[in-house]
């Protein structure tokens, strides 16, 4: 078990969708995922219903991981930011803190310009969201590496059967 994994409740997502909203609404795009880094969506706010979006987080995961390599080859730590233009469909990613990808889906309704500043701002809103979960997590009780590592056990077990 990982130990700089934490948990977002139902309040910060709730917190979070506002602010993807607020930033879909102002930039004027169609559609913002959040996706961790290991490939996974945390939420999504806009017109996703025609996109398959579990294989799209896990994708834009991979962009940026394989970008942090070449980022490392030409020497910069890590480029925060990628852009995808395509003939009517254009996607923007932006790091957000150390663990999350911000996402946005744009047509040419919108500029890169608005969605970039846009972006920007909801990532700087989002680090706080994900700085006020450290903070809560810091102050629950953890699940001892003894008590977790024996539930992996177990449901190992039962899915081997």
């Amino acid at each position: 078990m990982s130990d700089d994994t934490f948990i977002i409740y139902e309040e910060e997502v709730v917190r979070i969708d506002a602010l993807l909203a607020k930033m879909l609404k102002g930039s004027e795009a169609k559609c913002a995922l959040l996706v961790d880094k290991d490939g996974h969506l945390i939420t999504r706010q806009g017109f996703t219903h025609s996109l398959d979006t579990t294989a799209l987080a896990a994708l834009l995961a991979g962009a940026f991981a394989s970008t942090k390599e070449i980022a490392r080859l030409v020497g910069e730590p890590e480029f925060s930011v990628l852009f995808h233009q395509g003939k009517k469909d254009h996607i923007h990613m932006t790091i957000v803190g150390e663990r999350s990808i911000l996402v946005v889906i744009f047509d040419d309704r919108t500029t890169i310009g608005m969605v970039r500043l846009y972006a920007k701002e909801t990532s700087t809103e989002l680090a706080k969201v994900f700085d006020d979960v450290k903070v809560k997590a810091g102050n629950k009780p953890q699940i001892s590496h003894e008590l977790a590592d024996s539930a992996q056990q177990k449901l190992d077990d039962i899915f081997q059967d």
